[in-house]
């Protein structure tokens, strides 16, 4: 049964109250806590033990000031951010994002989202998140290393291998990272896996870039095999054109679908003979050098542009929403719904609205939250930690199958949680119970944490 129980309700009216402002993150909570209600009803010792009051509440919020030199000798001035929401299950772990339109319900939404995520993974990772209002866009490399100098110079104290292991996430890339590592080791005076990312060379794993997209392709397909079908021969719809958006485009390739969009903060493109070989090269170029606008696609390979619009009224077999919270509405979902969409796999963190969702959940279009089918990401930043702590290097073969089967192991999980908690087949509720579970049991394990 899929309700909100009293409990539920009596804590997210507790968290509207005490909070009111933050709306993404009410929202990410109000999203969780809809799923629980049977598990609620029927596990008291969750009630008794105040879990949800404790689980909507960081662990541990810092917010400080990040001052750094511009080119033209001017001091400028950020805001940081890093909050580690629980390490019930292991270190925080959790991407920086370096956005303008960053706040401290965003990245609270994020962290309380990455907890569940993690834990769905099967390795011993809490939950966090973080990043500032910089914006890497416009920057020269000597800009953006003053930046994250001054931004580690704040947070290295607060972080470390078994306490809490930062990743990228939007604007935090491969240079980010390294400028933020080069800056831990020299204030630390230690070399140690304390950021996810890393270059290939000094302690990265293979394929940690291509990763989300991967997994949540493989999440895809095993949801298609429950209905007997798979990706081969499938019109795809994508969002995003960035990491995310070329690992999924490359596999749904390689399994024989036809990806037919991208997009970016200009709009979207529709390329009708499908986005392959060069095409994901020059997805791959762009990404390497932080461009996101999909014009430059559609002028280079001479495919229709849609300035400002969403790609979700394009016709498609399954949609894969890669690039922010929030980027598909009541009206793509009806749109996607009525053009005979069979499976809409999140592969960004809640893209979804709270109208769109409930659309997606009542059709019988196969829909999986970002929690479950994105967690590929984190998963490989998980094995990039354990290489790092083995000081061992695997090889892509090694690292594709263990991501492979943690994100079969996740559809089994989700499947699992649903049959005896929540309504069959539904993904979202399948997700949020067994992250819950595994989070919400070690919280009581361990006592009054």
């Amino acid at each position: 049964m899929y309700f909100m129980n009293s409990y539920c309700n009596e804590v997210l009216k507790t968290v509207e109250s005490k909070y009111p402002w933050e709306k993404e993150f009410i929202q990410a909570v109000n999203e969780v806590f809809l799923s629980l209600g049977a598990l609620i009803e029927m596990e008291p010792v969750y009630r008794e033990e105040k879990i949800l009051d404790r689980i909507v509440e960081p662990e541990r919020t810092y917010i400080f000031r990040v001052p750094w030199r511009d080119d033209k000798g001017n001091i400028q001035v950020n805001t940081g951010y890093r909050i580690g929401f629980n390490s019930t299950l292991g270190p925080y772990k959790g991407g920086l994002r370096f956005h303008p339109s960053v706040t401290l319900s965003i990245f609270k939404f994020l962290g309380f989202e990455q907890t569940f995520k993690n834990a769905l993974t099967g390795l011993p990772l809490g939950g966090g998140k973080g990043g500032s209002d910089f914006n890497p866009k416009g920057r020269s490399n000597n800009e953006i290393e003053n930046f994250c100098q001054s931004f580690m110079t704040s947070l290295y104290n607060h972080i470390g291998p078994n306490t809490d292991v930062p990743a990228g996430d939007i604007g935090v890339g491969a240079r980010e990272i390294g400028y933020l590592f080069g800056q831990y080791k020299r204030l630390k005076n230690v070399f140690e896996g304390v950021l996810t990312g890393k270059g290939l060379d000094w302690g990265g794993s293979l394929m940690r870039p291509e990763a989300t997209g991967f997994g949540a392709t493989y999440f895809a397909e095993e949801m298609l095999k429950t209905r007997g079908e798979n990706i081969d021969g499938k019109i795809v719809t994508v969002s995003g054109f960035g990491n995310v958006a070329w690992g999924v485009v490359t596999k749904v390739t390689d399994l024989g679908g036809k990806v037919v969009t991208l997009s970016g903060p200009d709009g979207f493109i529709h390329d009708k003979e499908g986005i392959s070989g060069e095409k994901i090269d020059y997805m791959l170029k762009m990404r390497v050098s932080s461009r996101d606008r999909v014009q430059d696609y559609a002028e280079k390979f001479k495919v229709d542009f849609y300035p400002d619009k969403r790609p979700w009224g394009v016709k498609c077999d399954i949609a894969f929403p890669s690039a922010t919270e929030n980027e598909m509405d009541e009206n793509d979902a009806k749109e996607l719904i009525s053009n005979g969409c069979r499976c809409v796999t999140e592969c960004a963190n809640m893209p979804a609205t709270q109208k769109a969702m409930d659309l997606l959940l009542e059709s019988k279009i196969l829909y999986s939250p970002g929690k479950a089918s994105n967690a590929a990401g984190v998963a490989c930043s998980g094995l990039e930690m354990a290489q790092n702590s083995t000081k061992m290097k695997w090889t892509r073969e090694e690292v594709d199958k263990r991501l492979r089967q943690i994100m079969t192991d996740i559809h089994i999980n989700c499947l699992q949680a649903v049959e005896r908690y929540g309504a069959r087949g539904n993904y979202f509720a399948g997700a949020n119970i067994a992250g819950f579970i595994k989070v919400a049991n070690a919280m009581l394990d361990q006592g009054n944490t």
